[in-house]
Formats: C-alpha cells, sequence, structure tokens
C-alpha cells in the first residue's frame, strides 16, 4: 500500500507553517497566472487540489470553481483544513477528503482542474500521481503544479540548495517538458510581519545552520521566492468518452 512521504515543516509545525502561508505571494501571482490559463469566463466545475495541507488555498480555488475538492494524506492537515472551510463558510462549495495523490478519491473523468502548492509534483518520481492525474481529468482538464524554480541561484532557492538537496533544476525542468507540460517563472515573494516571523519560518524550511545564513542575508523581512508554474492539458486521457 502507498503512503505518503513525511513533509516535515508543515507536519510538524502546521501553525508555524501558516505564517509562511500567509506570507506567501501577497501579490497573489499565483492566482492570476492561474485565471489566466482558464481564461475569461472560463466554465470551471470541479477543482481538486493535491496535497491541501490546511486548505490555505481551497478559498482561492472556491473563486474559480463551482466546487472544490481539497485532498490530502495527513489527517491532521486535513481536519485543520476542514476548520478553515466551515470558518469560510464555504461548507456547500468545498470537501476535503485524507487520500494520497496516486489514488485520489475521485471518480475518473470527473474534474476540471487538479492544481497542486509545493506537493508531491517535483519532477521524477511522481509518475503515478501524473497517471491519477490523468485519470481524473475530463478531456481537455488542466493540471497545474507550482514549485520551487529550483535552477534560480538567488533568494531562497538559493538556501534551498545549501541544505543539500540533490534536486537539480535542469533534470526537473526536463522531466516535465518530456510529460507535455508548459511553465513560466514568477516572482513570488513572501513578506513577513516581522523578522520574528521570518525567523521562525526560516527554521521549519532548512537545517539550522541554513535558517541562520538566510536570516544574516536578508534584510527586513521579505524575500524571493522563485517559482515555478507548470502546466498542461491531456487531453483524451483516462479512457473518458
Amino acid at each position: 500500500m502507498s503512503v505518503a512521504t513525511p513533509s516535515p515543516n508543515i507536519w510538524r509545525s502546521p501553525h508555524v507553517y501558516e505564517r509562511l502561508n500567509r506570507a506567501a505571494d501577497p501579490d497573489r501571482l499565483v492566482a492570476a497566472a492561474l485565471a489566466d490559463l482558464l481564461g475569461p469566463g472560463g466554465e470551471v466545475g470541479l477543482a481538486v487540489d493535491v496535497g491541501c495541507g490546511t486548505g490555505y488555498h481551497l478559498p482561492m480555488l472556491a473563486e474559480l470553481a463551482r466546487a472544490v475538492v481539497g485532498v490530502e494524506p495527513h489527517a491532521g492537515l486535513a481536519a485543520l483544513a476542514r476548520r478553515r472551510v466551515a470558518r469560510a463558510r464555504l461548507a456547500d462549495l468545498v470537501q476535503v477528503r485524507v487520500g494520497l495523490a496516486e489514488s485520489l478519491p475521485l471518480a475518473s473523468c470527473s474534474v476540471d482542474v487538479v492544481f497542486s502548492h509545493w506537493a508531491y509534483f517535483f519532477g521524477p518520481g511522481c509518475e503515478p500521481g501524473l497517471r491519477e492525474a490523468e485519470r481524473v481529468l475530463r478531456p481537455g482538464g488542466l493540471q497545474v503544479a507550482v514549485d520551487l524554480d529550483v535552477s534560480a541561484t538567488h533568494g531562497y532557492a538559493a538556501w534551498f540548495a545549501a541544505s543539500g538537496t540533490r534536486v537539480r533544476g535542469d533534470r526537473t525542468s526536463t522531466f516535465f517538458a518530456e510529460q507535455g507540460w508548459q511553465e513560466q517563472t514568477l516572482p513570488v515573494v513572501w513578506s513577513f510581519d516581522g523578522r520574528g516571523a521570518l525567523g521562525d519560518v526560516l527554521r521549519i524550511e532548512f537545517p539550522p545552520a541554513v535558517a541562520a545564513r538566510a536570516l544574516r542575508e536578508t534584510v527586513g523581512a521579505t524575500i524571493a521566492v522563485p517559482t515555478v508554474l507548470r502546466w498542461r492539458r491531456p487531453g483524451r486521457v483516462g479512457g473518458c468518452a
């Protein structure tokens, strides 16, 4: 049976991660790019957030679709996502389900948009989730994956590289291009309400030495987080009519 790979930052420190969510992308560049892909007047019946965590992006998707499902493997985070949905009075529009990217609890050919934000779709190794997205997407449906631009050499990307990751930007981009994806980079920033919040987030994102370096190299409480938005429309997929 498949199990989720732990995501230590949000799994262990969801309340600190919420500070990250509140600070991330104040200019709403990701939301604007997604709206552009859907086009003016685009009809979105069902949108799915794969790896929705505490549900931060569910209200944004609810602005674009008639129905939204958040799928999250960690039951505790899924419970927090349900609380967010209830507080936002979106329970009639948004559901949260416990599940994995490679076995989505959704019917085949039922989804218009499969969205993920810093979750699962990181390059080689995510093929089972790609096949599962193809299964649930309707013909012409859109899959979008938002990730760190690991080919960048500044800001968060530089500290990420210093953390000892083996992810390579050229390999990741080639992998997605071969799978029929397109991509665009977005100059996303995270803007915190003070250096205390910034430091708390850096310490759940990076090893102690890298977090200390990142804090030293940051003037104020705003950091650059080079971001890549990838998308594809698989077309006739999953045996859909």
